[in-house]
C-alpha cells in the first residue's frame, strides 16, 4: 500500500505539471503563435496609454522578452521558491507559491485566491454533505421499494433536480426566502472561525440550491447500483445465512454500490471547490468561481492561470483520496 500511495502521489504531481504546462502554453504560447507580441502583453500591466519606456521596462522585468520555455521555468520556480518582480525603482518579493501579479491592480494573485478559497470550500463541503446524505438515502429507499409510489415519486423529483439549472433554482430560493418570505435577510459569507452558526445559516440557500442538482444525480446512480447489487449471488448467500435485512443492505449491498458513487463524488467535490461559478454568481459569494469570471471579463491572465491551477489541484487531490479509500469501501479491490 505504501508503494501504491507513493506512485499515486508522484502521478498526481506529474499530472499537475502537465496541467500547468498546458495552461501556460494556452495563455502565453498560443497568443505568440497568433501574432501577439511581448509588447502587447506587457502593455496589459502598465495600461494602454503607457509610454514605450514603461512597456520595455515591464517586458524586461517580467521576462516577457524571453523564450516561452524560459518564462515557463521561471513560472514553476516562482511556485516553488517565489520570485522577485520590479515594477519601478524597487524590487518586490513574491513569496511561494507565486502565481504572479494581477494585470489590473498589480496585487499578488495567491493572497487574493487564499481569501476566496474558504468561501468556495465552505460552499462545496456543506452542499456535498447534503447531496450525499439525501441522494444516497433516496436511492437506497427507491431501490428497495422498486415500482412503488415512493420510488416513482423520488425518481420524479430526481428527474426535476437533474433538469433544473442551478441559476434557476437559486433565483427561486432567493425570491421565496429572501424577498417574499424573508427568513434570510441576506446571503453573505461569515467565516467559520468567527461564528460557526452564522456561517452555516447564511450558506443554507446556496447549499440547498447546489445540493438539489447533485442529490438528484446521486439518487439515480445509487438506485441503479443497488438494483444491480441486490441481485448478486453473495447477497442471496448473506440472506441464506440468516443475516438481518438491514445488515445485508448496509454492509453488503450498499457498500459495493458505493464504489461508483465515491468515484463521481471525488470529481464533483474537487470541481466545485475550484469552479462553483453559477452558485457563487447567483448568490453573490466572492469565491474562486466568481473571481474567475471577473478575471476572464478583464482578461487578467495571471489570475485565470492561478484559478485554473488551484482548481486542477483540488480535482487531482480529491481523485487521489478516492483511489486510496476504494479498498475500505469494497474489499474486492486490491492493490498490487
Amino acid at each position: 500500500m505504501a508503494a501504491y500511495i507513493l506512485r499515486r502521489v508522484m502521478g498526481a504531481v506529474l499530472l499537475l505539471l502537465v496541467v500547468s504546462a498546458v495552461t501556460f502554453a494556452i495563455f502565453f504560447l498560443v497568443p505568440r503563435l497568433g501574432g501577439q507580441t511581448a509588447d502587447q502583453l506587457a502593455t496589459q500591466y502598465v495600461g494602454k496609454d503607457a509610454n514605450p519606456e514603461s512597456v520595455a521596462a515591464i517586458k524586461q522585468n517580467l521576462g516577457l522578452d524571453q523564450p516561452v520555455y524560459v518564462q515557463y521555468w521561471d513560472f514553476i520556480k516562482g511556485l516553488v521558491v517565489g520570485a522577485d518582480y520590479k515594477f519601478g525603482p524597487d524590487a518586490t518579493r513574491c513569496d511561494a507559491p507565486c502565481f504572479g501579479y494581477s494585470f489590473k491592480n498589480h496585487v499578488e494573485v495567491w493572497p487574493q485566491l487564499l481569501e476566496r478559497i474558504p468561501v468556495s470550500f465552505s460552499l462545496a463541503v456543506g452542499a456535498a454533505v447534503i447531496w450525499v446524505v439525501f441522494g444516497v438515502t433516496t436511492g437506497v429507499v427507491s431501490a428497495l421499494r422498486k415500482g412503488k409510489p415512493i420510488d416513482r415519486g423520488a425518481m420524479f423529483i430526481a428527474l426535476a433536480g437533474v433538469s433544473l439549472p442551478i441559476f434557476f433554482t437559486g433565483q427561486i430560493l432567493l425570491a421565496l426566502f429572501v424577498y417574499e418570505i424573508p427568513i434570510w435577510d441576506s446571503v453573505d459569507y461569515v467565516p467559520f472561525t468567527e461564528n460557526p452558526a452564522e456561517w452555516a445559516w447564511h450558506l443554507v440557500l446556496p447549499w440547498v440550491s447546489l445540493a438539489f442538482l447533485f442529490s438528484a444525480l446521486y439518487a439515480r446512480l445509487t438506485r441503479a447500483g443497488m438494483l444491480e447489487t441486490m441481485n448478486e449471488d453473495y447477497i442471496r448467500t448473506a440472506r441464506a445465512k440468516g443475516l438481518k435485512e438491514s445488515t445485508v443492505v448496509a454492509k453488503h449491498g450498499l457498500r459495493s454500490a458505493l464504489t461508483p458513487i465515491v468515484t463521481i463524488f471525488g470529481m464533483d467535490f474537487g470541481t466545485l471547490v475550484g469552479t462553483a461559478v453559477l452558485t457563487e454568481t447567483v448568490f453573490s459569494l466572492q469565491g474562486i468561481g466568481a473571481y474567475a469570471v471577473q478575471s476572464i471579463q478583464t482578461n487578467d491572465l495571471p489570475i485565470i492561470m492561478g484559478v485554473t491551477l488551484v482548481a486542477a489541484f483540488f480535482i487531482v487531490f480529491c481523485n487521489l483520496i478516492v483511489d486510496l479509500v476504494y479498498a475500505a469501501i469494497d474489499p474486492r479491490v486490491r492493490y498490487s
